[in-house]
């Protein structure tokens, strides 16, 4: 896609459809960290569910990476983008709108809950893999790392924003009502998307006039493509491990908070927002560190020099070691940010129009699928070690998940975002 000259203090944002997409994305994010902290409180306040009941609620949100992941990308790859990102904003926000209804109508239990938490994971799966795929087009593939940056600015935004506004409208209306803030924010992403002008072609990787769709098929084509590339399997590799090791620490992390530290929840509640402060920071460098480190480099440097200081929060203590620790934790933050625009900048790069779906889908299943065991394992080494050692634990696997990427031929073959012939 060719582009214009865009100015340099604006850029893509001077693109009349980037930034309806942007607007766009604001909007989804917020009701989704609204979601984040709202549903669980309608089991917790409204419905009086107890911890396992809220912990399946949990499951129920991330489980559909799990049943519809890989022939999620293979779908999506036959149809047009947009249209799937439009089309699923507005069912969740469908969704998402019957739990109030049912809540004034005296209808809302907790299976309720559990049916609407997995179908909006289903169409959350279908939308992100939609998501990703659709800004190569958009954007062209020389704006990627920008593109990338400027969207993962307004996401770690909203992750500061969007639960300092679920709080008080939680209180004032209470969760089932606030509920139908997220919902507007859905549909209104949708609508923007709508007025998004630029159109993509039909794909060409739908089954041919007279011959049998094979979803398998396409499924096996993007995952051997996905994890036979050796950059693409080292990446993926790598944030596999990084997602459950992450996991395994925010697990306990809470509870060493709480019960080591003595913090009460507004103390808890600043360590996390510094997080989102640092996740803001990376968005907002991501692009000059790509350029001035390489596009290759940064992808692993940025996990080596920010996973290590995860460390720092199980050596804390109160008074000045926590504010470290927390500074550690922003730091993560930002490591993490800067890595994922590099990184999913690189792999739609790598990665032709026709199986951009499939990748993505490929990605999604493998570094998502450790979460529920990386739950579990936190759970169980707390249980086994204790908090604090659950901690070094996870802080370990962080940094040990740079490896795969070191050792791969992002160190080599990549420079300044160029691949080496």
């Amino acid at each position: 896609m060719t582009r214009m000259h865009l100015s340099p203090r604006l850029g893509l944002l001077r693109d009349p459809d980037f930034g309806r997409l942007f607007a766009a994305t604001a909007l989804g994010q917020l009701g989704d960290r609204i979601i984040f902290l709202s549903l669980p409180l309608v089991a917790i306040l409204a419905l009086h569910a107890d911890e396992f009941q809220v912990g399946l609620l949990t499951a129920m949100t991330t489980a559909g990476s799990l049943l519809v992941g890989l022939p999620a990308g293979a779908w999506v790859d036959r149809m047009r983008k947009r249209s799937v990102m439009i089309s699923t904003d507005l069912a969740r926000a469908l969704v998402l709108g019957t739990i109030p209804v049912a809540w004034w109508a005296g209808l809302l239990t907790i299976w309720w809950l559990y049916a609407v938490a997995l179908v909006h994971g289903v169409l959350t799966v279908f939308f992100d893999i939609a998501y990703v795929s659709y800004l190569p087009h958009l954007v062209g593939r020389g704006h990627l790392v920008e593109g990338n940056s400027k969207l993962a600015a307004i996401r770690s935004v909203t992750s500061i924003s969007g639960p300092a506004m679920a709080g008080p409208l939680v209180g004032w209306a209470g969760a089932p009502a606030t509920l139908l803030v997220s919902s507007a924010g859905m549909a209104m992403s949708g609508v923007l998307a709508i007025g998004i002008r630029s159109r993509e072609r039909k794909p060409e990787s739908g089954p041919k006039p007279g011959e049998r769709p094979r979803l398998g098929r396409d499924i096996k084509e993007g995952v051997r493509f996905a994890l036979g590339h050796p950059v693409l399997r080292a990446t993926i590799l790598g944030d596999a491990i990084f997602n459950l090791s992450l996991v395994m620490y925010q697990t306990m992390l809470l509870v060493f908070l709480a019960r080591k530290l003595n913090l009460d929840s507004s103390g808890i509640g600043l360590v996390l927002s510094g997080m989102g402060c640092g996740a803001l920071l990376g968005a907002l460098t991501a692009t000059a560190l790509s350029r001035r480190v390489g596009q290759g480099a940064v992808i692993w440097l940025a996990s080596l020099v920010t996973c290590p200081l995860t460390v720092l929060m199980p050596l804390a203590r109160p008074g000045w070691s926590l504010y470290a620790a927390a500074l550690g934790l922003s730091c993560l933050s930002l490591g993490g940010v800067v890595r994922v625009v590099a990184q999913s900048s690189l792999q739609q790069t790598l990665t032709p129009d026709r199986l951009l779906g499939r990748m993505n889908a490929t990605a999604r299943f493998v570094s998502w699928g450790g979460i529920p065991l990386g739950g579990l394992l936190g759970g169980a080494s707390g249980s086994a070690f204790g908090a604090t050692a659950t901690l070094w634990i996870g802080a370990a696997g962080m940094t040990l998940s740079v490896l795969p990427s070191y050792l791969s031929p992002l160190r080599t073959r990549f420079q300044n975002g160029r691949v080496r012939a």
